[in-house]
């Protein structure tokens, strides 16, 4: 199977993402996409992020219902930092019969080159670059290692959403309606 791992804080996983994975999945003619929430992503201030199983357990609701895509805690059983070749490394053994892509946002792909043991990454895995209406091709030596696809253009983030709630605004039809219960009945992103 063709598998793309789509990795991220997801605090909250929202419509963007899953339109990512929908739009991926498609234009890039994989099978499923695993929905890969990261511990302590090594390029973000960890210092707010919503605790990891509140995260999984949204991005499961999210996901209900579409038998394409899969939630896998992979990162989060592990300590320590999430760096991609570790997960990619531990995919690789534990599902050989697999060939795995990971989904990085257009923008990411000049920050390859500080990825960890990015080198050895680009052997193991194709990059799949999520390109958004508007945004400029990147000119990086990475990007020949990168498939770009490219998404409709939604302002829509964890970030906007968390100052949303935190100002009692609605955050209705920016994630799913079983995700915003969830938030509402565990007070996530009020203080």
């Amino acid at each position: 199977m063709k598998i793309g791992i789509l990795g991220g804080t997801f605090d909250p996983i929202h419509l963007v993402h899953l339109m990512i994975a929908e739009q991926t999945r498609e234009e890039a003619d994989l099978d499923e996409i695993w929905f890969m929430p990261s511990r302590i992503p090594p390029h973000k201030d960890n210092r707010h992020v919503t605790p990891a199983m509140d995260r999984l357990e949204m991005v499961k609701l999210a996901i209900q219902g579409a038998p394409y895509f899969k939630a896998i805690s992979i990162e989060l059983d592990r300590p320590g930092p999430s760096y991609t070749i570790k997960t990619v490394e531990e995919l690789k053994q534990k599902y050989p019969q697999h060939t795995f892509s990971f989904i990085i946002g257009g923008d990411m792909i000049d920050y390859l080159p500080h990825w960890h043991r990015i080198d050895e990454l680009i052997k193991m895995i194709q990059f799949i670059g999520v390109q958004r209406p508007g945004a400029q091709l990147t000119d990086s030596p990475y990007s020949k290692y990168t498939r770009m696809v490219h998404i409709p253009q939604m302002d829509i983030s964890s970030t906007i959403i968390r100052d949303k709630i935190r100002n009692r605004k609605t955050i209705r039809y920016m994630v799913p309606e079983e995700v915003r219960m969830y938030i509402k009945g565990q007070g996530l992103y009020e203080s």
